[in-house]
């Protein structure tokens, strides 16, 4: 297959793409980053594509082999990555699943769901695919004809560009809507931020030698370090559980009101990646709710029951606000995408030329792709029918009729579909995929069409958010291969042999936790099935707790004006915009205990020092590659500690867990 790559770059002319090497070391990579991701998503229900993280491993690994691989391999190493590392999210092993756990018969009209491994890999089969074939005629209207710039597609881009030493991709208009101008004094996101440093237009030969440099002479080094120091704690947390559970605050405060600190490098290394504002804004929800709302109703007598109940206790009760205010966020900034999406097909329904010198640009380059490189539509067309009928089948064989009829399921589907596009643009322009809102949307829509069935309201939620999630994290690749000018079908191929092993890896792993762990439970609370549950029962019976209702109100409007706000002045690249707290993450401050949002506020802190103090003339890679270090390191230890727990290794000592808070010694009295 001639390499279309050649025909901008003679050099690279029939270098290879798709190859079993790459193929092994994206899935290899993937496979860490499904083991970290649901064990965060399992503690924080927050989780991380890692598409710079998965290019740059690749590239170090790469290094060391004895033909490098190329950077149209090195795209296909992050693309399996990524499909293998997401299914954690996408298949709702991280909320979904758990959800179903908690369903109490009297209350709920089914009793809990407990999957076997079976079940799981049935499930995991039915939405697995659905999203993968969605991308190739999503990826023609907003990656070629409109050119939506994908920030950590774009930034993963340059980043390959920079390491292989290659021309910087033309990366289309740099100023478009949700693509933010930025200089040594704006606060920037992550993706952003490596957009800027590794791609400057005039004098970017210096900076990016000195990037490369930086990454392949010191990457390895930072990178085990990282790597080595975040598994050992990790371990010693396991075997000595107050290193993850200390009482900062005093004994009291910790016991009764959940505030302790977890030093985990790896909610640090998250926090470097989320950036400062994220993290700001999630701690910002934290203090909010922890400190004010959490007292409130429990003084108030609003929420009698022990803090940390999620029925009759604080937790419970400010997990309502929570809920209105991602509600809120996540439709009200949908609108405008919803809205310029209904504008643009009224205008080629009507006839009207929309089409400007920068389309016509961008449908040149697309014709410029010949046809063994792209995706077949008729290999669309089959794979959506096929995933459509078979996931259908599968759920129907898992849940039965009492579970979900069928034909709700297949409605699933066809709105997950739709909600893909709207959940694509919002992710091509603002680098958020707001999925958490769609899966509301969705929640919202079969409480309308099969009324009083909580279990079908959970479970078409999570097949339409699945779609929508895993259609916008590989648009993101798709976004990087083509400013690589990568094959879109070396691409395809990956993504569906990604997902096809994550099946099975992802099943067992959770399989594993469950049988080691109680899931949702003290070490791994899943906060976001109690988000998927509540919202199910509330539209089943419309009943919240005492008093509750009332600031759900007001946090749900004070949000969606804040929210509309940051639509209206990121669209016009306004330096507020980025200052405006995220509802989103405000309302996982909520949803959280604090000592996770403490330990990524420390993260946001260090990557705003880092960037602003000592990375004026580059470097920003390494502090990349060093929050990988941190978030991988946990993320592979966790499954020694499962192996040992599951042996029935225990802890050494439960000293200074008197509080009862430690993982593995809940009922310590010390």
């Amino acid at each position: 297959m001639r390499n279309w790559f050649s025909s901008f770059n003679p050099a690279l002319n029939s270098q290879p793409e798709f190859t079993l090497r790459a193929v092994l070391l994206g899935l290899a990579i993937g496979c860490l980053i499904c083991f970290t991701n649901l064990s965060l998503g399992l503690q924080s229900g927050w989780i991380s594509m890692m598409s710079i993280q998965s290019a740059l491993i690749g590239f170090l690994i790469s290094r060391t082999l004895p033909f490098p691989l190329t950077p149209q391999e090195i795209i296909v190493v992050q693309t399996t990555a990524v499909a293998t590392g997401t299914m954690p999210l996408a298949a709702g092993f991280v909320g979904i699943l758990p959800a179903l756990t908690l369903l109490d018969e009297d209350r709920d009209g089914s009793p809990p769901i407990h999957m076997t491994w079976l079940a799981a890999v049935g499930w995991s089969c039915s939405v697995a695919f659905f999203g993968v074939f969605l991308s190739p005629p999503i990826r023609k209207q907003v990656i070629i004809e409109e050119e939506l710039p994908f920030p950590s597609g774009t930034a993963t881009a340059h980043l390959i560009s920079v390491l292989h030493q290659l021309p910087p991709p033309e990366s289309g208009p740099r100023h478009r809507t949700g693509y933010q101008h930025i200089d040594d004094e704006e606060e920037t996101a992550i993706s952003e931020q490596v957009v800027d440093n590794v791609a400057h237009d005039d004098n970017a030969g210096t900076g990016e030698e000195t990037e490369r440099e930086i990454v392949e002479h010191e990457g390895w080094q930072d990178l085990i370090w990282s790597f080595t120091a975040s598994g050992l704690l990790t371990l010693a947390a396991y075997f000595y559980p107050i290193v993850f559970a200390i009482p900062l605050f005093g004994n009291y405060l910790a016991k009764e009101w959940l505030w302790y600190f977890t030093p985990s490098l790896s909610y640090v290394g998250q926090g470097i990646i989320m950036g400062f504002p994220t993290t700001l804004s999630m701690n910002f929800g934290m203090f909010v709710g922890w400190a004010i709302l959490s007292p409130l109703s429990k003084w108030s007598g609003w929420a009698p029951g022990a803090v940390g109940d999620m029925t009759t206790g604080a937790r419970g009760w400010i997990l309502w606000v929570s809920l209105g205010i991602m509600c809120a966020d996540s439709l009200v900034s949908l609108l405008p995408v919803a809205f310029d999406y209904l504008q643009d097909a009224l205008k080629q329904f009507s006839g009207g030329n929309s089409q400007n010198g920068e389309d016509f640009a961008s449908r040149k380059r697309g014709e410029t792709e010949t046809e063994d490189r792209l995706v077949p539509t008729k290999w669309v067309l089959v794979g959506l029918v096929l995933s459509i009928s078979i996931g259908t089948f599968l759920v129907w064989i898992v849940f039965g009729n009492e579970g979900i009829k069928p034909w709700a399921t297949f409605l699933g589907f066809i709105l997950g579909g739709m909600l893909s596009i709207i959940g694509v643009r919002a992710l091509g322009e603002t680098d958020l995929n707001p999925v958490s809102g769609l899966g509301k949307v969705s929640q919202l829509f079969f409480a309308w069409i099969q009324p009083g069935n909580i279990v079908a309201n959970i479970i078409a939620g999570g097949v339409a958010e699945a779609g929508a999630q895993q259609a916008g994290d590989l648009m993101q690749d798709l976004k990087t291969g083509h400013l690589c000018h990568a094959s879109p079908r070396a691409q395809f191929f990956g993504q569906l042999i990604g997902s096809s092993v994550s099946i099975i890896v992802t099943t067992t792993a959770y399989t594993l936790y469950n049988r080691a762990y109680v899931i949702p439970g003290p070490s791994f609370p899943a906060p976001t099935a109690y988000v998927w549950l509540s919202l199910a029962r509330l539209l089943r019976d419309g009943q919240l707790p005492e008093n509750s209702a009332s600031f759900m109100a007001v946090f749900s409007l004070l949000f969606g004006c804040l929210s509309a706000l940051k639509s209206y002045t990121g669209r016009r690249n306004h330096w507020i915009a980025k200052w405006i707290p995220s509802g989103v993450a405000f309302a996982i401050g909520f949803l959280n205990t604090p000592s996770f949002s403490i330990a990524r506020l420390i993260g946001g802190v260090m990557e705003y020092v880092y960037r602003t103090r000592y990375a004026k003339d580059g470097g920003d890679i390494r502090l990349v590659v060093i929050a990988s270090g941190f978030v991988l390191g946990e993320g592979v230890v966790s499954i020694v500690s499962l192996i040992l727990r599951i042996l029935g290794v225990g802890v050494i000592s439960c000293f200074g867990c008197g509080h009862g808070l430690c993982g593995g010694c809940a009922t310590a009295s010390f």
